[in-house]
């Protein structure tokens, strides 16, 4: 019995020594497979930091785009509202003249009549203008808006307030929220 345990001790001392080389060999590969994972991991958080990176580069393209389109949207809200701005303005002093027109006094039927035309006329172009948007804007009586008024003249009336629009020499004229034209007024100092 004495040989089969010592066979016995060596076999074990044998598989001892296996499992130990073993264990030895694996070492370098766990060492090998961390210096690779290692790698890997570098690799890992260069993508991301490239994937971070194009992200952030895509939404500030988007926003870019969506600011872009905002403004784009708005521009052609004001061309449309303010389409008819240039023809208006042309029209102005036509009308002007109408109105100067208008004023003067009748003395015999045929005059009479061409100005009853004249004022049908007038009546539907400031019709079609108020239909564009067009309004004329209050002058006399009301306080001096520089945005709304020009003063050509000034006078001093004791019964009128400061800074009172007395006279309009011209009218003024807004097309919707804009001034197209500001009204040529007198103003009290």
């Amino acid at each position: 019995m004495s040989e089969e345990t010592k066979q016995e001790q060596q076999e074990a001392k044998e598989e001892k020594s296996e499992a130990v080389e073993e264990v030895f060999a694996e070492e370098p590969q766990v060492e090998e497979v961390t210096e690779g994972e290692q790698h890997e991991s570098d690799e890992l958080s260069q993508l991301e930091e490239k994937l971070n990176e194009s992200e952030n580069r895509y939404l500030r393209l988007r926003a870019d785009f969506d600011n872009f389109r905002r403004r784009v949207n708005v521009e052609n809200e004001a061309k449309e509202k303010y389409r008819a701005q240039g023809l208006i303005t042309e029209l102005l002093p036509a009308l002007d003249n109408f109105e100067r027109a208008l004023n003067i006094e009748a003395d015999n039927d045929q005059t009479k009549t061409l100005l009853q035309g004249m004022e049908m006329v007038h009546r539907s172009i400031v019709e079609a203008l108020k239909k564009e948007g067009v309004e004329p804007i209050e002058a006399v009586g009301q306080q001096f808006d520089p945005h709304l008024h020009q003063a050509v003249m000034q006078t001093e009336e004791e019964n009128v307030d400061s800074n009172v629009v007395v006279e309009e020499f011209q009218k003024g004229y807004k097309l919707k929220d804009r001034v197209i034209r500001p009204s040529m007024v007198k103003v009290n100092q």
